[in-house]
């Protein structure tokens, strides 16, 4: 685990969603991921997987020291990589989240068996400042309800978005009555699948959006 100095400024935190052009990103990965709701398109995102794509969300994962978690995204994780072979295709994602600490908000009191795990308190957001402290690079990745507490109160730095050129109509949105108003700055250029998948790199910027007049423009 790392210890951070109290000098130390605080750890970043990366929001890491897949999702559709209308914005959903419930159950991109399989069918039984997230039901809730009778969600007919678990799994929507496979027929769209490249390996372009894998390389660029491993070396976002670069310097990665700790996960944040929502319940659900947790047992499905806690369910595949600690029984991913090391030395495998994914070996490297494996052997960096089964090592990492792993932290998960839950509101109730679930069995935590992944090494390294810790269930956190009833307070996220002193939870999630504690977090900063302790660590330098910390990602949530999908944990949609979770992501909605993080963004209402802006403890985010980075928003790490893929956008697959697919329409479901249907099923939980990226952001969805959690968000408040908010500036984003590009901090690279977007990265482009040839299936067309598309990945935005954002920071937190400073204040709220702005407004102006587009007809007062000659």
């Amino acid at each position: 685990m790392t210890t951070k100095r109290l000098e130390d400024t605080v750890g970043t935190i990366h929001i890491d969603l897949f999702a559709t052009l209308d914005l959903v990103g419930q159950a991109p990965g399989g069918p039984d991921e997230d039901p809730e709701g009778g969600f007919p398109f678990g799994g929507w995102q496979a027929p769209l997987f490249e390996q372009s794509g894998g390389e660029q969300v491993a070396a976002g994962m670069q310097g990665l020291d700790a996960l944040l978690l929502g319940r659900k995204t947790y047992d499905i994780f806690a369910g595949h990589w600690p029984h991913q072979p090391e030395d495998g295709l994914d070996g490297g994602i494996a052997a960096l989240f089964n090592r990492v600490p792993k932290y998960v908000a839950s509101r109730g009191k679930p069995d935590l068996e992944w090494a390294g795990s810790t269930l956190l308190g009833p307070d996220l957001v002193a939870a999630v400042h504690e977090i900063r402290d302790r660590h330098d690079n910390i990602h949530v990745i999908g944990s949609l309800d979770l992501v909605q507490s993080l963004l209402r109160d802006r403890l985010f730095d980075r928003l790490n978005l893929w956008l697959h050129p697919v329409v479901l109509g249907t099923g939980k949105k990226v952001f969805d009555g959690g968000a408040v108003p908010a500036n984003l700055t590009l901090v690279e250029p977007p990265f482009t699948t040839p299936k067309g998948s598309v990945l935005l790199r954002y920071a937190l910027a400073e204040g709220t959006p702005t407004t102006g007049d587009m007809t007062a423009r000659g």
